[in-house]
């Protein structure tokens, strides 16, 4: 390792993102071995090998708990940007790993978990430094879909979703900067939470872009979902006296395969609880995505820039091209993108207030394998679209949860944004 890549890599290390001293974790871990190769067998089969694509590591468990509360005897898969004492981050990149030195202690929200008397039965893979929504990757290989095996599986949370979904993790932790918790829950038929920004700590997660990275989770039940809500983000209310609103506007971001499937759950939920119309203006939409992407950009340059500089060749082409162009964001392109991120905040809340609104999860169902190729413009193109719905959450840190709605085909999800703190109230939401 060169001393300016050892350099960067401790930076990041006292900043808190590869677990370092002063990072809070709720008692002394008891870490178990790795040496079986197989996971939990998969519903109808005997013993599966672990698949590469899904694991980077993979124990049984990895990662034994530490108490015993709302998930004690449930499994998680974590995402491979979260510090575990003894074990390195990869970030879905393979010279970064080789780099990496194994994390002095455990992110909070891991820590979190394993009190709460889950084990975590491995790391799972992602897309580079979580800068895709895809779950492509030309390092590892692309998870499976389970759901819908000739499509992708959604991403930057890639590897965590394919493993609830397979059955081999009952909890997918993520993250979600612009969708990447949502997204793949969505693809995958999942139900999965981006929480309030701020509202459980991102110590030792790696950033992509924290004025919008946000822990998350995947679920294949609400009932997990709920428990998964309760341990990691205690003292919420557990239910809130807010109206549930729609803009026909906004569904209309979504194609042909979602639009429909979205109507027709918002027809049935309003036979159970009121649900309105509301107007909003989707002109706006491409302006704010592209304000969200220059600050996202800004910050991911800020967070990996010096390594990247020097690491150009070992980025997939499509993570490349994104931080080709993050790293010509000027100062000035920022301010602007801040000038019109405020203005949005202020039209979002305004038109929500304490409702939640109830839009389509992603703006189609997964793209498939064949037409998915990495960097392609069928992935960009949906990339696009899915980030003008996306984004309305991340702009003003509020909470979402994808629900997956009955369908015929592959699996479309409702997104329901909540207030800020409503976490757990908005979790429990039956609104599928």
């Amino acid at each position: 390792m060169d001393k300016e890549t050892d350099d960067d890599m401790q930076d990041l290390t006292r900043r808190g993102f590869l677990g370092a001293a002063g990072v809070s974790v709720a008692g002394a871990l008891g870490l178990a071995t790795t040496g079986s190769t197989t996971a939990a067998p998969r519903p109808g089969n005997v013993s599966p090998a672990i698949d590469p694509t899904v694991w980077r590591e993979h124990g049984t468990p990895l990662v034994a708990p530490t108490g015993h509360g709302l998930l004690a005897g449930k499994t998680v898969a974590v995402k491979d940007l979260y510090s575990i004492r003894g074990h390195r981050v990869g970030a879905g990149n393979t010279v970064w790993l080789s780099q990496s030195q194994p994390s002095a202690v455990t992110a909070p929200s891991v820590a979190a978990l394993l009190a709460a008397g889950a084990s975590i039965a491995g790391i799972s893979r992602t897309d580079e430094f979580a800068y895709s929504l895809a779950g492509t990757n030309g390092h590892y290989g692309t998870p499976p879909n389970p759901q819908a095996p000739d499509r992708i599986p959604g991403g930057s949370s890639s590897g965590s979703a394919s493993a609830v979904s397979l059955h081999e993790a009952t909890i997918g932790l993520g993250t979600d900067t612009g969708g990447s918790i949502r997204i793949p829950s969505s693809y995958q038929g999942l139900y999965g939470i981006r929480t309030t920004h701020g509202a459980i700590s991102t110590d030792g997660l790696l950033p992509l872009a924290p004025s919008f990275d946000t822990v998350g989770w995947m679920t294949r039940t609400r009932a997990d979902l709920v428990a998964t809500t309760a341990a990691l983000a205690p003292g919420l209310p557990a239910s809130l006296d807010v109206s549930l609103v729609y803009s026909d506007d906004i569904i209309n971001v979504a194609g042909p395969d979602v639009a429909p499937a979205v109507r027709a759950g918002i027809k049935r939920l309003r036979t159970r609880i009121p649900v309105r119309s509301i107007a909003f203006d989707i002109s706006v939409l491409p302006q704010w995505v592209k304000a969200f992407q220059t600050r996202q950009g800004w910050e991911a340059w800020q967070a990996h820039g010096r390594w990247i500089s020097r690491h150009w060749d070992s980025l997939n082409p499509d993570v490349r091209s994104r931080f080709e162009t993050a790293s010509k964001v000027t100062t000035s392109d920022l301010a602007a993108a801040d000038r019109v991120l405020a203005t949005a905040r202020d039209r979002i809340n305004r038109a929500l207030g304490d409702a939640v609104l109830l839009l389509p999860s992603a703006s189609s169902t997964a793209p498939t394998r064949a037409s998915a190729a990495i960097g392609g413009g069928v992935i960009e193109d949906t990339r696009a679209r899915t980030f003008q719905l996306t984004c309305l959450a991340g702009i003003v840190g509020r909470p979402a949860v994808s629900n997956p709605l009955p369908s015929a085909g592959p699996p479309v999800g409702l997104c329901a944004v909540g207030p800020r703190g409503s976490d757990l109230a908005l979790a429990a939401l039956p609104v599928v």
